[in-house]
């Protein structure tokens, strides 16, 4: 005998969505202040009930959808803090982690059989975008950089070093950060919540992933800046301007801004 499927509501299922959010977040308030090993084993309890939840009840497509993109953030904490990375060289570390971050993002693209341009992979003013991103990543990185101060990484400044902290923070970071981010959950959220409602949860999470810096002005920072990257996506279509905006910001935090400006912002 077939057991009928429980079914949510509207309000139940924004009650679930909510739910999901709420243990994300004390899921990597624990990791970060607490243990990080019960942190982890939140974040496999968190996939496994998202998972399980949406396999047996019924609710609008789109909360199923946004769901499975929040699925994503417990899972990357999974595979990036359970996997033994001291095996690579540290030059190949972010791009490694970013890696799984990108192929997290591309199967469920596969898995809910979503094009490129679905989620804002776009060659349509391409240019005019990035130089949009490019010049907003100018005027943010040194607000983040007065925040953490990070020790330059290197003796030295030095162009090779900067090139290829560009390709990083672009390619990788940027990218991989705002395809999950902006491009999924964002699409994801306004779709079923509005696009308000859309943006401020995803700032929200971007925000809370950045828990780990332990520096509350770090949180007020990725928060509007996820905001900027949220009101970005959402006026252009595309990711473009978010990734330029991302890696340039990130390419002046953590190569150009402590070479230069070392001990001048106290």
């Amino acid at each position: 005998m077939k057991l009928k499927k429980l079914a949510f509501n509207r309000i139940q299922a924004t009650l679930f969505i909510s739910v999901i959010f709420l243990a994300i977040i004390i899921a990597e308030y624990i990791f970060t202040y607490r243990d990080a090993g019960y942190g982890i084993v939140l974040c496999l309890f968190i996939t496994i009930a998202i998972y399980v939840i949406i396999s047996v009840v019924d609710m609008q497509k789109s909360f199923i959808n946004a769901a499975e993109s929040l699925a994503i953030i417990p899972l990357y904490v999974l595979f990036t803090s359970s996997l033994p990375w001291f095996f690579i060289d540290q030059r190949f570390l972010l791009p490694a982690i970013y890696s799984i971050i990108l192929a997290l993002c591309f199967w469920h693209m596969h898995e809910k059989d979503l094009e490129f341009h679905d989620v804002g992979l776009k060659s349509n003013n391409l240019l005019k975008y990035a130089m949009i991103g490019i010049l907003i990543g100018m005027f943010t990185g040194p607000i983040e950089y007065w925040v953490l101060k990070p020790a330059p990484s290197f003796p030295t400044f030095e162009l090779k070093y900067l090139l290829r902290d560009i390709v990083y923070m672009t390619f990788f970071v940027g990218l991989g950060e705002e395809l999950l981010f902006r491009g999924l959950i964002q699409n994801d959220l306004s779709k079923t919540f509005g696009t308000k409602t859309g943006i401020f949860g995803q700032a929200l999470l971007f925000a809370v992933m950045h828990m780990t810096w332990r520096s509350p002005l770090e949180l007020a920072f990725t928060f509007f800046a996820g905001i900027l990257f949220g009101i970005l996506y959402h006026r252009t279509g595309s990711l473009t301007a978010p990734i330029a905006f991302h890696g340039m910001n990130n390419t002046m935090l953590v190569s150009i801004l402590p070479y230069y400006f070392a001990g001048l912002l106290i």
